[in-house]
């Protein structure tokens, strides 16, 4: 084992703030005591492109001249607590019905964190996909961007499709049908 594996360490915490206009925030643990950057390359090489506030998350991490930084992006869960705030459709779906719903492949179109919702379209389809801002965070996502490639779990509402969950497309490719969570 070489002095840089012993250096790179596995750390549970939860997120403290990200912000994705700076490209940066940072994750706390209950075993350090110091804050450790989290920079948003590092949370891109997992596929997404930000992070919800208090969420889960499983990282690498590196002390470097610079302080803790984390370095890999191993898994993160949205945060505790969180139910799909669904409306039009609650009491009609329960959680293990949400679970077994498909994943599907989709491009964000695009998404107002200040409006509080945006669209994205399933590979394949024409039509547009809802994404509620309230979905996106207990998802464990603070924002995204135009063109990210995410997968979706979709109900039918009145009004049209809408998600009750977004995956990071790695995230989805990478993990078993039903053990997302």
């Amino acid at each position: 084992m070489t002095e840089e594996d012993k250096a790179v360490q596995v750390l549970q915490g939860r997120v403290k703030w990200f912000d994705p206009a700076k490209g940066f925030g940072f994750i706390v643990s209950d075993t350090s005591n110091a804050d450790i950057l989290l920079h948003a390359n590092v949370l891109r090489n997992f596929g997404q492109s930000s992070v919800a506030d208090g969420a889960g998350i499983t990282v690498r991490i590196q002390t470097t001249p610079r302080g803790v930084q984390a370095v890999e992006v191993l898994g993160i869960e949205p945060p505790e607590g969180q139910i799909v705030p669904l409306g039009e459709v609650a009491g009609e779906i329960s959680a293990d019905e949400l679970k077994s719903l498909p994943l599907e492949p989709a491009r964000v179109k695009w998404f107002d964190k200040a409006k509080g919702f945006g669209f994205a379209n399933v590979f394949g389809r024409a039509e547009d996909i809802f994404i509620h801002i309230e979905v996106l965070r207990i998802s464990g996502f603070a924002d995204l961007v135009s063109g990210e490639a995410v997968a979706l779990r979709v109900i039918e509402g009145r009004r049209g499709r809408m998600a009750v969950q977004v995956l990071s497309w790695e995230r989805a490719t990478t993990t078993p049908p039903g053990e997302e969570d």
